[in-house]
């Protein structure tokens, strides 16, 4: 994910609007987005179409054996063939979407500008609508639920909002983190026996160890934009990365960082980095602009860097299911190799 999307353009109006709704403490924003969709039209659907595959993609995981990528125009994707072929989801917008996660194999949230949310419970068939809030001209940027009923989505203007039902409602509780300038929060992410992480914007992040009640603000390593952050497959030990491809590890929830070098053939990698996954054996891939894919088989203390010759900026990864990886990002859904490599023609959304 680039920086475009990490740093969207508001008015000044708009961002004193969200300063006073953190005074106010929590808010309902469920309450606001009814109020909107009473008087909206009907929903707009993305529009079909065969190139959808070919579009930007942000974001892309499984919903059990399912693929399911989500990009521009409100474009969600499926395959059911470990990436070979995509079907196209029926989806009520039109709207960029940056990000989406399942609880299951069934139950899954997508997220995107003017602070939308959308639902499924068909591992991605179709969708709903279960929030927007047009008022903050300001887009979600992750999601993360616990199970089918509690999540967090989390965006710009330091944006932290919580359902503890399934998406019924929706609730600001920005005012949990410690956040006076309002940096926007990149991404959120559990890291194995410890907690929740949030990283974000001038080098922010946020950590609880209750489920997200609570959180704690903490000194990082690097005062630059973090876009991404996964826990491996260790306790406590997770990996937070960003622009120049800053990637740091931590193996104590945060209180600590080592920095990772990264080393491509012409010496270090400058690219940004926004995307990764955990495979099923414990290793894990970054991707980012320039076409660069790492891999660490060592939990995060090193890696092999690969950098595509397409070049083409690259924005989420995960795995295809059959020992290979799909890429999103620039130019659509790509298969590839264990190492990034190119390994079929791009896929087609049928």
């Amino acid at each position: 994910m680039g920086e475009v999307f990490c740093r969207p353009r508001a008015s000044r109006k708009v961002a004193l609007l969200a300063t006073a709704l953190s005074l106010l403490g929590v808010v309902a924003l469920s309450t606001v987005a009814q109020a909107a969709t009473d008087t909206a039209a009907p929903a707009v659907f993305a529009i079909e179409s065969a190139k959808a595959a070919k579009g930007l993609m942000i974001d892309v995981v499984h919903a059990g054996k399912r693929l399911v990528a989500v990009g521009d125009r409100g474009h969600i994707l499926y395959s059911d063939d470990k990436g070979a072929t995509w079907t196209q989801a029926k989806v009520p917008t039109r709207q960029l979407l940056t990000a989406v996660f399942f609880a299951d194999d069934q139950h899954g949230w997508a997220v995107g500008h003017d602070a939308k949310i959308l639902a499924t419970t068909d591992a991605g068939a179709t969708w709903t609508q279960q929030f927007e809030d047009l008022t903050r001209e300001a887009p979600l940027l992750d999601v993360w639920f616990n199970d089918a009923n509690h999540g967090f989505a989390v965006g710009a203007y330091g944006a932290l909002i919580e359902t503890t039902d399934g998406g019924k409602g929706w609730h600001d509780v920005s005012d949990r983190l410690d956040n006076e300038d309002q940096y926007h929060l990149n991404a959120i992410a559990f890291v194995k026996d410890a907690g929740l992480f949030i990283v974000g914007e001038q080098g922010s992040m946020f950590r609880s160890s209750d489920d997200g009640q609570t959180w704690e603000k903490l000194e990082g390593p690097y005062e630059g934009s973090l876009f991404g952050v996964i826990g491996t497959a260790q306790p406590q030990t997770l990996l937070a990365y960003g622009l120049r491809g800053n990637l740091f590890r931590s193996t104590d929830f945060g209180s600590t960082w080592e920095p990772v070098e990264l080393q491509a053939a012409r010496g270090a990698l400058e690219f940004g980095l926004s995307g990764a996954t955990l495979l099923d054996d414990g290793s894990l891939v970054v991707v980012g602009n320039g076409g660069s894919v790492v891999v660490s088989h060592d939990d995060g203390l090193t890696f092999s860097v690969f950098n595509r010759p397409d070049r083409i900026s690259l924005s989420a990864v995960t795995a295809a299911g059959n020992g290979n990886l799909i890429l999103v990002g620039q130019g659509g859904v790509r298969a590839a190799t264990a190492t990034g490599a190119e390994l079929t023609q791009q896929a087609q959304a049928k």
